[in-house]
C-alpha cells in the first residue's frame, strides 16, 4: 500500500564545523580547529539516519547547483535515500556554521539559502510522494507555509511527525496534525512561554493541551519523555561518552518516525530512538555518525 516507510520534508545544508575549547562570549574571538565540511541539515540528516537503519526513505528538499549541493546528493544516495524529490536551483545550498566544544555540545547558525526557496507549490507537486509514505516528518528550517502545505497534502493514513526546530509559534493546523510533536527543553519553553512550568511532565501536559495527538520531549543525558492522552512514560538514556552532539536529535526523530511506521507504541519507538541517538553522539559529524542496523546491534 505504501511506497515509503518515511518521507522527510525539510532542509539540506552543508555543515561547516569548527572545534573550539569554549564558545566565544559576545565581542570575543577564539581560535578553533581546522574547518571540516559535512553533509547536514535537519531534513537531510533525518533521511540518512532512517535509511541507514533500513527504512525505505525519500527526501523532499531544495539545494543549490553547487559543490555543497553535490556533496549532499552524494551522501543521500550513498545512504540509499530516494532523491527524486530533491530539487536543484533557486539559491545556493544552505550552510550551517557549527562550533563544537570538548564536551560535544554545539552552537549552530544557519544560512538557509535554497531551503528558504522550498515552496508550498513544490509540496503540492510532490503530493503523490507524501501520500505514499507511512510516516511524513518535517522540521522548521524551511518556510512555515511549506510545512503547512505538507499537512494539507496528507491522507488520513499518513502519520505526521513534527520537530519544530528552530522553534516558533505554530498554527493550530500543524499542532493538531502532529503525532508526535518532538521538542527539546528549549523548544518546549519557546512554544509554551511563561506557562512552561519547571518539569518535563509539566511541559508535556501543557504541550498536549495545545492540540498535538502526542508529545515527545528529548532530555539529552536523561533520555526522553513520551506523553499522550493515555499517560506519560520516561524513557531512560543510554550512558555513553559524547564526542559531538550535532545531529543527535535528527537521529532520534528519524529512528522514532520509522518505528512508529512499523506500528510500534510511542514508548517502544522512543526507547529504540534513544539507543540510535546514543551511538550517534559518540562519533563526530551528523550523517557520518548515524549507525547502521548492524552497528547498533554490535553496541
Amino acid at each position: 500500500m505504501y511506497d515509503f516507510d518515511l518521507v522527510v520534508v525539510g532542509s539540506a545544508n552543508a555543515d561547516l564545523v569548527i572545534g573550539v575549547e569554549r564558545r566565544p562570549a559576545a565581542g570575543e574571538t577564539v581560535l578553533g580547529s581546522d574547518l571540516v565540511v559535512h553533509p547536514g541539515g535537519k531534513g537531510a540528516n533525518q533521511a540518512v539516519a532512517a535509511a541507514r537503519r533500513g527504512a525505505h526513505t525519500a527526501l523532499l528538499a531544495r539545494i543549490g547547483d553547487d559543490e555543497h549541493g553535490r556533496l549532499l546528493l552524494e551522501s543521500q544516495r550513498k545512504a540509499g535515500v530516494d532523491t527524486a524529490g530533491v530539487l536543484v536551483g533557486g539559491a545556493p545550498t544552505g550552510v550551517a556554521v557549527i562550533t563544537v566544544d570538548p564536551s560535544g555540545d554545539n552552537s549552530i547558525v544557519v544560512s538557509p539559502g535554497a531551503n528558504a526557496k522550498l515552496a508550498p507549490a513544490d509540496v503540492d507537486s510532490a503530493a503523490a510522494l507524501l501520500r505514499g509514505a507511512r510516516v511524513v516528518s518535517a522540521q522548521l528550517e524551511i518556510p512555515l507555509e511549506t510545512v503547512v502545505a505538507v499537512v494539507r497534502n496528507l491522507l488520513p493514513g499518513n502519520r505526521f511527525v513534527l520537530n519544530p526546530s528552530p522553534p516558533r509559534a505554530l498554527p493550530q493546523e500543524l499542532l493538531d496534525a502532529a503525532d508526535p510533536l518532538i521538542v527539546n527543553e528549549h523548544e518546549a519553553h519557546v512554544l509554551l512561554g511563561e506557562s512552561a512550568g519547571t518539569t518535563p511532565e509539566a511541559w508535556a501536559t501543557a504541550l498536549l493541551a495545545l492540540g498535538p495527538r502526542s508529545v515527545v520531549i528529548t532530555l539529552g543525558a536523561q533520555g526522553a519523555l513520551v506523553a499522550a492522552d493515555d499517560g506519560m512514560e520516561h524513557i531512560p538514556a543510554v550512558q555513553v561518552r559524547a564526542v559531538d552532539t550535532t545531529g543527535a536529535g535528527d537521529a532520534f526523530t528519524a529512528a522514532l518516525s520509522w518505528r512508529l511506521g512499523k506500528s510500534e507504541s510511542l514508548a517502544a519507538a522512543a526507547a529504540y530512538a534513544v539507543r540510535v541517538a546514543a551511538v550517534a553522539v559518540t562519533r563526530p559529524g551528523a550523517q557520518e555518525s548515524y549507525p547502521t542496523a548492524t552497528e547498533l546491534e554490535a553496541r
